[in-house]
């Protein structure tokens, strides 16, 4: 009878860590990263990037993604890209506040992460690792899948992360 229930316990243990594993999107305390990706590379001598995807706030109180960090790049920040007039512009931004119970979503034309120093081009089907720090979460490390150069976030369910 021992055995039988530690094995159900066993079995029941290994069910539940392959769900969570597979859940696509990253959980930091309150933070979740869901949807990571990235356009490929246009040319092989592309020395900037960019990284998509939905930051979630579980919390009751703001938080905000203070400083990204990948080895892919010499550096990464947020950006900020709108068009006035006609005229398409990208600045830097600070921090970038994620709502109590909120969400924001980077996406083209929008917020993004800009990757610059790319240290080899961003090449479809490959991945990369991305470290975010948030004010009250942490840190978070996110994978992103890297998609064609013009590619939508409809092919990245799968993104993860530790």
């Amino acid at each position: 009878m021992r055995k039988l229930v530690l094995e159900v316990l066993t079995a029941t243990a290994l069910t539940l860590g392959s769900i969570l594993a597979s859940t696509p999107g990253v959980l930091a305390n309150d933070v979740m990263v869901k949807g990571a990706f990235a356009r490929a590379s246009a040319v092989p001598t592309a020395k900037a990037g960019a990284v998509y995807m939905t930051l979630s706030n579980q919390a009751a109180a703001p938080d905000k993604l203070l400083q990204i960090t990948t080895e892919s790049a010499s550096s990464a920040e947020v950006h900020e890209s709108a068009e006035k007039d006609g005229v398409a512009t990208m600045r830097p931004i600070a921090g970038l506040e994620i709502p109590a119970g909120g969400s924001v979503e980077l996406k083209p034309g929008g917020y993004h992460i800009m990757l610059m120093g790319l240290k080899a081009p961003l090449k479809k089907g490959g991945m990369i690792m991305l470290q975010l720090k948030f004010e009250h979460a942490g840190l978070v490390d996110v994978m992103a899948h890297v998609g064609d150069v013009a590619e939508e976030h409809a092919h990245t369910e799968g993104s993860t992360g530790n």
